[in-house]
């Protein structure tokens, strides 16, 4: 009689091509504006904005968005996928892409500069360069090597022309 392995029975069942699940960039997003809420009404450091003039963080909400679904609408487009880690199959350069590799992550950061605005005290303000931090090391670096290798000399060309933020 051949001895069996419970864990080898299972992990033979499963299908192959199953992924690890990873955090996608909006949960970052999400996720960050949490803290942003708690620093502000839980440990606000100083008002630094106060009506009429916190009213302006609405602008940068809205104007981040806007750059956010403009970028997502050029790849749906361009039929290239939008989720990190999976192979692109086009380059895209035209729209806000003339102007920052990462406009979606650009996006995202407005949004939360114009959160902070909007709450005006100082201490929300501590969570953005942690997200920025965050989504350049777990998405935006390897994505740009992976896109170096997939598109090669044209996205390098693209990358020596564009910054990466602004």
């Amino acid at each position: 009689m051949m001895p069996t392995c419970q864990a080898e029975a299972w992990a033979l069942d499963r299908p192959l091509m199953d992924k690890p699940k990873r955090i996608l960039p909006p949960v970052y997003f999400l996720a960050a504006l949490v803290p942003m809420a708690g620093l502000h009404f839980f440990s606000p450091i100083a008002q630094i904005l106060k009506p009429p003039h916190f009213y302006s963080g609405g602008f940068l909400i809205v104007g981040g968005v806007v750059v956010i679904i403009w970028a997502a609408r050029l790849f749906e487009r361009a039929g290239t996928t939008i989720k990190p880690f999976e192979e692109s199959s086009m380059l895209v350069v035209g729209g806000p892409y003339r102007y920052s590799r990462n406009p979606m992550y650009l996006g995202m950061v407005f949004v939360l500069t114009g959160v902070g605005i909007v709450l005006g005290t100082l201490s929300p303000f501590a969570v953005i360069p942690v997200f920025i931090w965050l989504i350049q090391r777990r998405f935006i670096q390897p994505e740009e090597e992976m896109l170096e290798t997939t598109l090669g000399p044209a996205y390098v060309e693209y990358k020596r022309r564009v910054r990466r933020w602004l």
